[in-house]
């Protein structure tokens, strides 16, 4: 999902910029209220960037990344995962890919939009009382929507560019996360199941939102 150093004007990059520090400025008033969601934020960022760092693949313009994105979210939580995107970006451009760093807002964005959407649209359901269960299928619709969201934003950014790409070029990236959209969710629940197993012991109820979450 990282788009490349070059493909953007300055003015776009500004934008994109401005617009992502906006969106997590708009979201920071969340830690007010729940301080413990500061150290959730850091183990987000911290499993991100070593998913990240795990496997990663040129594929097409972009790069198909592990993300991690449902097991981060159903077990940090939305605000922390929000924040956590952006901060395990901005880590692995001061660590390993450093000619990144122009493009952190933009890449940020296509993490963090269909974030939002998908949480709005139904993942904040999961953590409701009597809420949604938490099962394969509604953990692969996740998954599903929200890597739908990201390939979606990729392509977004690609017709911005200043040099054209082909269709066909976005679309081979964009099946490429099709076998990630089947895996993760398997894995996804089986860190969770590990969760629930200890969710009365207090490292997992202060750090996690396990807790909260109904499995099948």
């Amino acid at each position: 999902m990282h788009i490349e150093p070059g493909l953007l004007d300055a003015a776009k990059i500004a934008s994109a910029n401005a617009v992502a520090l906006g969106t997590l400025g708009a979201s920071a008033w969340g830690f007010v209220s729940r301080p413990a969601d500061i150290l959730k934020t850091l183990l987000a960022a911290a499993f991100f960037s070593i998913f990240m760092q795990i496997w990663h693949l040129q594929v097409g313009p972009s790069e198909l990344h592990l993300i991690g994105a449902s097991a981060i979210y159903f077990t940090f939580g939305f605000l922390p995962t929000l924040f956590g995107f952006a901060l395990g970006l901005a880590l692995q451009c001061l660590l390993f890919e450093p000619q990144d760093l122009v493009h952190l807002g933009v890449n940020s964005l296509s993490l963090m939009i269909p974030l939002i959407a998908v949480h709005a649209a139904f993942g904040r359901r999961f953590f409701a009382r009597d809420g949604l269960q938490t099962r394969w299928s509604s953990v692969l619709r996740f998954d599903a929507a929200y890597y739908a969201g990201v390939v979606a934003m990729v392509g977004f950014w690609l017709a911005q560019g200043q040099e054209p790409t082909a269709f066909q070029s976005w679309a081979a990236f964009a099946a490429s996360y099709l076998p990630l959209v089947a895996l993760e969710p398997v894995f996804t629940l089986l860190a969770l199941k590990g969760l629930k197993r200890f969710e009365n012991a207090r490292p997992v109820r202060v750090l996690t939102v396990a807790p909260l979450l109904r499995l099948a």
